[in-house]
């Protein structure tokens, strides 16, 4: 009890989450009772979350997504989201947004969903005392037209929202890697836009070197880097970020059992390591989840998970003086 609760009290970042997998097959009723002529029941909405490996979660992450259609539908799951993070000690947390999604699969303009979920953020800082940046993320295996039109769209409205961080690119890395993104990479790093990618989830430590060579400056899942030597070095030396989805992994089948997860090899080894969620209502485990699990799984003792809450906010785009405040709190935690 006393582990769960510094677990809970532990200011961290949460720094690899999707915020359309934050939907509960609660909320998903919700919106299906605003939107469909015959509304999804429990049982339904429940059967969308159930698959067997990494197709099968992307298909579940699109029929999640299909349902999110107005404003109101993306304040609300942005507001949940939050509210969830929060009671977990979340302080921080830099969100996925499949932007790539909205524009293939249903082609309407996205700043009206933007400003649902900005006006959650507003609140959710308020009330909460939680801050949010965005990443917009683009569907890899959509191609670099939209992966472009995704990128432009966070450079045009990143002066008037600052929250719009970074971009990054998600989707079937088995479908295609990062070198077709470089010229585009190097756009948005000059329009002032953080670069992430995920990254050697479903691949070999190729991808993960793709990733580096476009100038990610964060990785997220890099599970195959443990299969390569050189990479293991190049990540301990630059102290890369890894954004490590334990529960993810093993949901999707990336890894078949949680004994041979590399987070503890990871660690000891002194790469940037930070735990993160990624789809929670999809896999079930949240970031407290996490944390309790690295224990319980990785024999990571309070004084390491204070070490990867402290990682969090050194990985984070938070700027210094913030982080510093950050990790003052972390220290002083008893």
């Amino acid at each position: 009890m006393e582990s769960s609760s510094f677990i809970r009290r532990l200011p961290k970042a949460e720094l690899h989450l999707h915020l359309e997998g934050t939907v509960t097959p609660e909320t998903l009723i919700e919106l299906s009772e605003r939107h469909d002529g015959s509304p999804l029941n429990l049982s339904q909405a429940s059967a969308l979350y159930h698959y067997t490996d990494i197709t099968g979660f992307l298909m579940a992450f699109k029929a999640v997504s299909e349902h999110l259609r107005t404003p109101d539908d993306y304040e609300l799951i942005t507001w949940r989201m939050l509210e969830h993070l929060a009671s977990q000690g979340v302080v921080h947390a830099e969100v996925y947004v499949s932007v790539g999604v909205v524009y293939y699969w249903r082609r309407c303009d996205f700043e009206p969903l933007f400003s649902g979920m900005e006006r959650a953020r507003t609140r959710a800082e308020s009330e909460l005392g939680i801050s949010v940046y965005w990443i917009f993320d683009a569907v890899r295996h959509f191609g670099t037209e939209e992966a472009a039109r995704v990128f432009r769209k966070a450079a045009e409205l990143r002066p008037q929202f600052p929250t719009i961080i970074g971009i990054g690119i998600g989707g079937d890395e088995r479908r295609t890697g990062a070198e077709p993104f470089r010229e585009l990479y190097a756009e948005a790093r000059d329009a002032g836009l953080r670069l992430t990618a995920h990254a050697g989830e479903t691949t070999g430590p190729e991808n993960i070197w793709g990733a580096i060579n476009i100038g990610a400056e964060r990785l997220g899942h890099a599970l195959s880097a443990i299969h390569d030597p050189e990479l293991m070095d190049l990540l301990a030396e630059r102290q890369i970020p890894l954004e490590i989805c334990v529960t993810s992994n093993l949901r999707t089948g990336c890894c078949l059992r949680v004994e041979d997860h590399p987070l503890r090899r990871y660690f000891d080894s002194g790469l940037m390591v930070t735990l993160n969620s990624d789809d929670p209502a999809l896999f079930h485990s949240g970031i407290a989840d996490e944390y309790a699990g690295a224990r319980k799984n990785f024999a990571f003792t309070d004084e390491h998970l204070r070490e990867l809450a402290s990682n969090s906010i050194e990985a984070s785009f938070l700027p210094p003086e913030r982080k510093v405040t950050l990790l003052r709190c972390i220290e002083s935690l008893k």
